[in-house]
């Protein structure tokens, strides 16, 4: 705010005195002096151990982070939607200013038509899925917002260069589904998390984590200040996002570290975004914000979310308690300082079991083996995305059947927390796509029935919903089968599919990053193409999401439309839900039923030439959870000597070349531990 009065005071006054932080736990700078040196502004000196059960958000640090993010808003004249949640996604607050508007457009700003392109959706559902990914993706180790996740999901990485391969995490935005499996849901007060999103993880801006003495404790994130839910597209320019502008008000005393936040680190050379908008550049002081209590139904009101939240302020779970579903492991993982899923009971949901899928089935012992042996190469494995330098990678690991039934699921600590999920999708997408069964369960997919809405009569209480195309998942299994010149694939289970092979034949450009070239089988092409429209993996998972947001909708009052004909009335006493919420499968394929992702660190699992399940990884660099699924099941292997392994390498994908191109199976890092200068590690393996 070039005109803002506080900018320029402040800025002088931190000037006179060299530095001024943040807040009492705030890494980021008012002023524009050169970041503060003093210890635990700078750099928290945390490296995965600092959280306890004293991580948390107050009812009182809720109400200050929305206060101040109100504040803000009315300063800028934007009034906007907040959500506060907690680590592990408990929707802690969700308040509505007066005049916010209760809707947002999904747009990439590409022109592309169908998929979420098109589709309004609550402004409080923009704001959770920003939220969720800026606290899903943060640790102690590392700060991100939706900014940053933005920045590594596009079809160029960096965004704006456009003959650059795909970012690391490309497509991971179709994860934390509404329809997950894995994903908790609400229930009255907090609960164990990890709990879904109503659309994904967020590429758009204005999702910021909340850190307490170095340790993320939640994120907040705004909507509505911008009328689109969007991303940018241009890694290489700063922009004025409002909605980034009011969320990062709203973290001023809950700041991240500085030396943890994206703009710190660097993945594949290249430096990461956190904001494109630091403290000073505010238009008001957020110290000076009027306290919550002040705020009255003028202002605004917290609002009810079904299926997310009731309209009160809660407190936070703290991460590794039993309440908060991820705690400590006391049993299968001793000496790996190894993390579980919980069902806040003090029950682990994924213990190590045998396979559910016949003869050759993984026994208990070697899914055990399996995890052991990847979370010891985590141990050993350099993060790539981790502050202080030289960190070790906290890596998310999970097994499955070729049922896609969960065999086991651990952690390291400090992993991030949206792996839960999306490692599970990880190795159910190698196991699914690596079948005999692949052709046909994509064959009992219905049709994506893409759709966008009229103008909301809020005062009628009504909605008009329009089909603007449509797509048949099993179209692809035609595309595929002539890409790669094999008439019989998916059907035959004569190659084996990693998460890298599937991630090649998914981009919008074949080989990646390659300008003017085709598309991959599974994605649309460049001019159809948008993160928000991508191809087979939005394609299977697109009718849930969608009947989510239309369940949502009705839930709040809305009667609804579709294609001129009444498609649901408003609730009544009688017929409280019109439109139930989506079931616990986003594809309808009980293998795949939270879904696909398309980056690296998963791999199917054969004993011998037969294949029996998947692995995967995920947490602190796509070539790092390579590694770490990869040798660790090639170790598993080597040490349980019952023929279960990777697949035999006569099977493996890396030997088709389509259109000149080899695909991808493995890559791992050049010189990857802490410990060893040991080099090209799963070479041969």
């Amino acid at each position: 705010m070039g005109s803002s009065p506080f900018r320029w005071m402040l800025a002088g006054f931190c000037l006179a005195l060299t530095a001024c932080s943040g807040g009492s736990n705030s890494g980021s700078t008012v002023g524009t002096a050169p970041p503060p040196t003093n210890p635990g502004t700078v750099d928290s000196g945390c490296n995965g151990s600092c959280g306890n059960a004293q991580s948390f958000l107050s009812e009182d640090d809720v109400r200050k982070v929305i206060a101040q993010g109100v504040a803000e808003a009315r300063a800028q004249g934007k009034p906007s939607t907040f959500v506060v949640v907690d680590r592990v996604g408990n929707v802690l607050a969700a308040y509505a200013m007066a005049g916010a508007p209760p809707l947002v457009r999904v747009s990439s700003g590409r022109n592309v038509v169908g998929g979420l392109e098109g589709l309004d959706v609550p402004a409080e559902f923009g704001a959770l899925a920003k939220a969720l990914t800026a606290v899903y993706f943060s640790s102690e180790g590392n700060a991100f917002t939706s900014r940053t996740a933005g920045q590594i999901a596009q079809e160029h990485f960096n965004p704006g260069d456009r003959t650059a391969p795909s970012g690391p995490l490309f497509g991971v935005q179709f994860s934390q589904l509404p329809c997950s499996d894995i994903s908790a849901r609400f229930t009255t007060g907090t609960s164990a998390g990890p709990h879904r999103s109503p659309i994904g993880l967020s590429p758009d801006p204005g999702g910021i984590p909340l850190y307490k003495a170095g340790v993320p404790v939640g994120a907040v994130a705004a909507a509505g200040a911008d009328p689109f839910y969007s991303l940018d597209d241009n890694a290489g320019d700063r922009d004025r996002n409002l909605d980034e502008y009011v969320a990062l008000a709203a973290t001023f005393g809950f700041a991240a570290p500085q030396d943890r936040r994206a703009d710190r680190i660097t993945a594949g050379g290249l430096s990461l975004r956190f904001t494109d908008v630091e403290f000073f550049e505010l238009a008001r002081d957020p110290a000076t914000a009027p306290p919550f209590t002040n705020l009255t139904a003028a202002d605004g009101a917290l609002l009810r979310m079904p299926g997310y939240a009731d309209p009160v302020v809660l407190r936070g779970l703290a991460l590794g308690t039993v309440e908060s579903g991820i705690r400590p492991d006391t049993t299968d993982y001793p000496g790996l300082d190894a993390f579980v899923l919980d069902d806040g009971t003090g029950t682990n949901r994924y213990p190590p079991r045998a396979g559910t899928d016949g003869t050759a089935a993984l026994t208990q012992n070697e899914v055990r083996t399996i995890v052991q042996e990847a979370l010891k190469v985590a141990a050993r494995t350099r993060a790539q995305v981790r502050k202080p330098l030289g960190s070790r990678a906290g890596e998310t690991v999970v097994v499955v059947d070729t049922n896609g039934v969960v065999l086991a699921l651990a952690r390291s600590r400090d992993a991030l927390v949206d792996a839960v999920d999306v490692t599970t999708q990880k190795a159910r997408t190698a196991a699914f796509f690596s079948g005999t069964f692949t052709a046909a369960d994509v064959a009992t997919t219905g049709s994506a029935r893409y759709l966008r809405a009229g103008t909301p009569d809020f005062v009628n209480g009504r909605l008009d919903l329009f089909t603007v195309a449509q797509s048949a998942p099993n179209a692809y299994v035609g595309q595929l089968r002539n890409f790669l010149g094999l008439p019989s694939a998916w059907s035959d289970g004569e190659t084996a599919y990693s998460l890298r092979t599937i991630g090649n034949l998914s981009r919008p450009f074949y080989p990646d990053g390659v300008p003017g070239t085709p598309p991959g089988p599974l994605s649309l092409p460049f001019d159809r193409w948008s993160p928000f429209q991508d191809g087979l993996e939005l394609d299977l998972v697109y009718n849930q999401i969608a009947n989510h947001v239309a369940f949502y909708l009705n839930q709040k009052g809305l009667a609804l439309s579709l294609d001129g004909a009444a498609f649901a009335p408003s609730p009544t006493p009688g017929n409280p839900t019109p439109i139930p919420d989506v079931a616990r499968n986003c594809t309808g394929i009980p293998r795949l039923p939270n879904g696909m992702t398309l980056f690296g660190g998963g791999f199917p699992i054969y004993r011998g030439n037969t294949l029996i399940g998947g692995v995967a990884a995920s947490g602190d660099g796509t070539d790092q959870s390579d590694l770490v699924a990869f040798l660790g099941l090639h170790n598993a292997g080597t040490s349980l000597n019952t023929g279960v392994g990777n697949a035999p390498i006569a099977l493996r994908a890396d030997r088709l070349v389509p259109l000149g191109a080899r695909l991808s199976y493995v890559q791992c890092p050049q010189s990857p531990f802490l410990d060893s200068t040991a080099q090209y590690v799963c070479e041969g393996k």
